[in-house]
Parts: C-alpha cells; structure tokens; sequence
C-alpha cells in the first residue's frame, strides 16, 4: 500500500485550508486596514488570535512551557511575527494585496541564504543560484513597474521586503532551538510575547480608537485573520508538515501568489499588469526551480546514463 493511501482524511483538508488561508491573508490585510489604523488592525488580529488559542490550551490541557528555552522559541517567533506582520500591515497602504503576496513567496529563497550563515547549511548549488537569479530577476521587474507609476510604491516595497526578511530570519532562527512543544502551545506562546509589542506600537503610531469610522469590512477582515490568518492556518500548517514531505508542502509557496493575485483583481480590483505577470512568472519560476531543481537534474542525468 502506498504512503499516500495511509495519509488521514484530514492531510488533504488540511493542505487546502492552508493553501486558502495563505491566499486570502494578504487581501484580509489590504481590507482591514481600509478604515481601521495598521497597529489597531494587527493588535485586534493578534488579540482575537491569543484569546482563542488559550481557550484552547486550557480546555485541551495541552502543556504550555514556561522555561528558558520556551522563552527563546518564543521571542524567535515574535520576530517574523511582529517585525513581518507590523511592517506587512503598514505596506498595504502603498501596495495591493497580489503584490505583496508574491513578494512574500520569496521567503523560501531568503531562508536558504540565512540558514547558509546562521546554521552552516551547504552553500546553493548551481541550480539554485540559477534559481535565485530568476526569482530575484522577476522581483526586479515587478519592482520597476510599481516604482515606474510615480507613486509612493517604493515605501511599500521597502516594508514588505523587510517584512520578509524579518519573517524569514525568525523561521531559521527557530529551527535553532530544540524543544518538544505542541505546535498550538508554540502559537500561543509566541503570541503572548507578541501582542505586547503591537499593543506599544499602538500607542507610539496612533494611540486613538475612532470606532464609529472603522467600517464593517474591516471589522470583519479583522475577525478573519484571528480566526483563521492567525490560529487556524497556523495550526494546519504543523499538521501538514508532520504528515507531507518539505517539498509537497512547499507547493503553498508556488500557489499562493497566484490565487491571492486573482482574488486581488477579482474582489478588489486590483490591475494585473503585463509587467507584473512577467515577474510574477519568473519569480514562481525560480522557486520551483529552487524546490525541486536539483530533484530533476538527478532525475535528467539518470535517463541520460
């Protein structure tokens, strides 16, 4: 029988509501933050998110640790979480939702060239050099074209690439911290070293609460983000990791943008341009080059023997 029949009816479940979630994120973002300030926006999310996840731990009794170590995984994580979230949250005021969704697929690539540095991973081989070329080649061209429109573009761009490279520095940075944990305490534990500080960037950005301006879309992107951007998403994602291989769960990285770039055009009217579909093109390009270059290259030179 194969490893594929045995996998739980909830793998592929799983896999979708990660995929839909990752695609939705960047537009619930683009809309929660239309009539509501960025660090409102990203406190009420974090906040619903924190308040779930503890509900959960207490009636699961699901072990929450309390350690040095823990303290380490945690602030880790707060890093992408903060530092990749708040600067996301602000970044959607120049960009759309597509954009910033694809920008954001590069995180596998940035990741590979930290851990080089950080965890002493093998350097990139050709292949994912060449992948590298590609994707940032396609950034460069999706860049040129925002910057091309004469607006206020190169903020944004400048804030979700730190975004990611903040999100990607937190993601290798974990992995040098070993602990069993359940991946529902590690939210919440990240969680709670979080809201703090978006709580603080509240105060020193905007610390007002104009209710009666936040508009119902807001409010209720809001709410979708806690739920599912935040706690549900998060969840799946461990889950699928614990039952799929790196590269089958990798896909996410290669299908997200698309869809978040067609629900930008299709619910937000967002334009597609030429030269975004150019970049967005190479970009995916060299991820998939990236993920599963040197897996077809043996392949190649195994027929070619």
């Amino acid at each position: 029988m194969s490893s594929q029949a045995v996998l739980p009816k909830l793998v592929p479940i799983s896999f979708l509501a990660v995929v839909l979630i990752w695609s939705t994120t960047p537009l619930g973002i683009v809309w929660s933050s239309e009539s509501v300030h960025p660090t409102m926006a990203v406190l009420l999310r974090m906040l619903i998110a924190l308040v779930l996840g503890l509900l959960v731990i207490i009636m699961t009794k699901i072990r929450l640790p309390w350690n040095r170590i823990a303290f380490k995984l945690y602030g880790f994580s707060a890093i992408g979480i903060v530092g990749g979230m708040l600067l996301s949250y602000f970044a959607a005021r120049y960009l759309p939702s597509g954009t910033m969704s694809l920008i954001f697929g590069l995180s596998p690539l940035i990741s590979g060239l930290l851990a080089q540095k950080l965890l002493n991973e093998p350097k990139f081989g050709p292949m994912r050099i060449l992948a590298l070329l590609l994707a940032f080649t396609g950034l460069g061209v999706v860049c040129s074209a925002k910057l091309a429109l004469g607006s206020d573009s190169w903020i944004g761009l400048s804030l979700i690439l730190c975004a990611v490279l903040l999100f990607s520095l937190s993601g290798v940075l974990i992995k040098t911290v070993h602990i069993a944990i359940h991946p529902i305490a590690s939210t919440v534990g990240a969680l709670l070293f979080s809201t703090p500080l978006f709580a603080l960037a509240w105060l020193l950005f905007d610390a007002s609460l104009p209710i009666d301006t936040w508009s119902v879309r807001s409010m209720a992107a809001i709410a979708y983000l806690g739920v599912f951007g935040s706690l549900i998403g998060f969840v799946a994602y461990f889950y699928i990791l614990q039952h799929l291989n790196a590269s089958t769960v990798a896909l996410v990285t290669l299908i997200t943008p698309v869809f978040a770039m067609a629900l930008g055009a299709q619910l937000n009217g967002e334009a597609i341009t030429e030269a975004l579909v150019i970049g967005a093109g190479l970009v995916l390009g060299g991820l998939g080059l990236y993920q599963f270059g040197d897996r077809l290259r043996r392949r190649l030179g195994r027929i070619g023997q």
